[in-house]
């Protein structure tokens, strides 16, 4: 299994994974003793990506993550789901506390600020339930205070994983609206090649193109119900 993209409420690009799509793909491998995940993501909705960790750990068969390029913020959630993480060399995973986007009166702002909270003390039980021995809650607290991008071998030492494999290809790379949202990301991370460049704006049209069909649709049937309340 793979997640290769941003986790997401609603699919609009091939790499996108939505809890509902996880969940159907992980019913269609049937009643099997192995399961690989292949991540590669920069993370996206906290939700979507804690019901996909607990799917996994509610399975019967035996997880096993191996964390391709990058886990950032939420993915790196997913990938603790694994019985055993592995880690190229040249792989990172990010731990951060999750944010938001707000809007609201005084009240309403302090309730999202508690909200955040509670799903940081989620995450943190899901890091320490997979480190052990290894991390303790102040460590980690502080690590994800300061939104800490951790090497393979680094990802081993606070037992986030279990063993450094040889590099591959899939180097740990950021999309630029990720690289925005994030505050330290590492420099190598939002250098992308030309080859990335180009596939981040075929990207950027395609999602355009959806959106816009999208719209037309919608407009399209708003007309058709306008014409048809106008004949009765």
């Amino acid at each position: 299994m793979f997640i290769d993209g941003e986790i997401v409420t609603d699919e609009y690009e091939d790499t996108d994974t939505s809890a509902a799509g996880f969940r159907d793909a992980l019913k269609s491998l049937g009643d099997v003793k192995n399961i690989n995940l292949h991540i590669n993501s920069p993370g996206g909705s906290v939700f979507e990506g804690i019901a996909i960790y607990n799917m996994l750990k509610q399975n019967s068969a035996h997880i096993n993550v191996y964390v391709d390029g990058l886990a950032a913020s939420i993915a790196s959630v997913i990938a603790m789901s694994g019985d055993a993480i592995f880690m190229p060399s040249n792989a990172m995973m990010m731990i951060h506390n999750p944010w938001t986007m707000a809007v609201g009166n005084a009240n309403e702002l302090r309730k999202q600020a508690d909200d955040l909270d509670q799903i940081t003390k989620s995450s943190v039980q899901t890091y320490l339930a997979k480190a052990g021995d290894k991390l303790d809650e102040k460590t980690l607290t502080q690590l994800m205070d300061n939104e800490t991008w951790l090497t393979a071998q680094e990802a081993v030492d606070y037992g986030l994983a279990d063993e450094v494999m040889e590099p591959n290809k899939a180097a740990a790379s950021i999309s630029k609206s990720f690289a925005q949202r994030y505050q330290h990301v590492p420099e190598q991370l939002i250098r992308p090649d030309k080859d990335q460049q180009k596939a981040d704006k075929e990207s950027d049209k395609a999602m355009r193109d959806k959106l816009l069909q999208r719209y037309q649709t919608n407009l399209e049937a708003l007309n058709l119900d306008l014409k048809n309340m106008k004949e009765e």
